[in-house]
């Protein structure tokens, strides 16, 4: 996913990190490119392409200045090929992607989110680049939160380009207070947890953790450890999973879990109304999923020092929840002349060398694979390295066109509140939930 309002969550936890690694500001120009190739191109790209170049659209705010212009350099070093960065805006980049890709000079190379990749790769307007995953994976672990969505009907039409996720930000004051002095690794010691800060904090406004009930995105985690699916598919067509044995346990842990932690207020809005981030820098919460410490600590510097961070642990000791990422993943145009400078350019940002150097190093984003973010962890400070270890498990949106009006019309969130509110039984919120979500995801766009 990368809508406009998911873009400045995750920008806001790469500058966080960045912050932290005094590495370099973010929000320069930059972005994501896409890569991809037919099935004809080779994947070591042109080897001298002196006097050629090839476009390149990447996202305002993303990557930026330093980072681009490090896979440039790759790039420009592997083939003699120039690049032409262009940066888009936000504002309704679908349908400027739509128009762009059905002309016959597309740009070569573009970022798309990663839950974004099927609207453009159903109607071919996105080059297969199956032949090449093992070239370009370079032996990486990709994650599943990235690469899935760009697996439509088995098919690769674009490969991971940098991610950013949520994990459990606690105030350590708040915690230490009520006898926590170290962070929980299990399930039953993070609920156990959650009841000495709740009987140690009495005050009406407060609550040791705030849990929006449609804060869907941290809510899927529950359905995700529980070993559920939004959906499943099979022979072509979409079905809605929320029914099944285990997407009803993992919903029903999660309502108990919102219900007795969140307060009452939390169960019928999203993190935005109020501000969860505001809560927590302001003492009303011990605990929050976040994208990042950027917020807490601009709305109050004085918590520097004073925040931990640490993945959601599952319900299955030794495990974390699964959880969603969001990010950018990168396409090429079939219409592209330039389809082996394209995957050129694709293999460049994903190498495991631009990844580490700029992707972790500049930016600070969640690297591709699982592999860059054992190597790469140790780099960053402690509450950012809690981000990186909980990318490592992610589960993927359906791979469909129709996820985006899952994502655009907001049933998604109204299904969580309905079951945080009581206004459904966890059972007919599913059950119409899948009714949508079987009508939606097999709708033709």
């Amino acid at each position: 996913m990368h809508t406009r309002a998911h873009k400045r969550a995750l920008s806001a936890f790469a500058c966080g990190a960045v912050m932290a690694l005094t590495v370099t500001a973010c929000g320069s120009g930059g972005g994501n490119a896409g890569g991809g190739a037919t099935g004809s191109a080779s994947s070591s790209g042109a080897a001298s392409a002196a006097g050629k170049s090839i476009t390149v659209w990447l996202m305002d705010g993303d990557l930026s200045t330093k980072d681009s212009d490090a896979i440039n350099a790759v790039f420009e070093k592997a083939t003699g090929a120039k690049v032409n960065v262009q940066i888009q805006e936000w504002d309704n980049i679908n349908t400027k992607i739509s128009t762009a890709l059905a002309q016959d000079n597309p740009p070569d190379v573009l970022e798309i989110g990663n839950t974004d990749v099927p609207l453009f790769a159903a109607n071919g307007a996105l080059s297969d680049i199956t032949a090449h995953r093992a070239d370009l994976s370079a032996g990486q672990t990709w994650l599943s939160g990235l690469v899935d969505p760009a697996t439509v009907d088995g098919k690769l039409y674009a490969a991971p380009l940098f991610a950013g996720n949520r994990a459990v930000v606690y105030n350590k004051t708040i915690w230490s207070r009520a006898g926590v002095t170290a962070p929980p690794t299990t399930m039953a010691q993070f609920t156990a947890d959650l009841d000495k800060i709740k009987a140690a904090n009495h005050a009406a406004d407060f609550s040791p953790i705030y849990f929006p009930g449609e804060y869907w995105y941290a809510a899927l985690q529950f359905v995700w450890d529980a070993g559920g699916q939004l959906a499943t598919q099979s022979g072509g067509k979409w079905t809605g999973a929320l029914e099944s044995p285990a997407a009803q346990q993992g919903l029903q842990a999660w309502k108990a879990f919102q219900n007795t932690y969140s307060p009452a207020a939390s169960r019928n809005v999203d993190t935005t109304a109020p501000d969860e981030r505001a809560l927590f820098a302001g003492g009303k919460t011990a605990t929050i999923l976040d994208t990042s410490l950027n917020t807490e600590l601009k709305d109050n510097p004085s918590l520097k020092g004073q925040i931990g961070t640490f993945p959601f642990p599952s319900a299955t000791a030794g495990k974390t929840q699964p959880v969603f990422l969001g990010g950018s993943d990168l396409a090429i145009a079939t219409k592209s002349p330039n389809q082996d400078l394209a995957l050129a350019y694709l293999k460049a940002a994903t190498s495991p060398a631009v990844q580490t150097s700029a992707i972790v190093g500049i930016d600070a984003w969640t690297p591709v694979s699982t592999q860059l973010i054992d190597s790469t962890k140790s780099s960053l400070p402690d509450t950012s390295a809690a981000f990186f270890e909980a990318a490592k498990t992610s589960v993927g949106t359906p791979a469909t066109p129709g996820w985006a009006t899952i994502e655009s019309d907001k049933s998604i969130n109204t299904f969580f509140a309905d079951i945080a509110t009581g206004r459904k039984t966890v059972a007919q919120a599913a059950k119409d939930f899948d009714t949508h979500l079987d009508q939606a995801l097999n709708a033709s766009q």
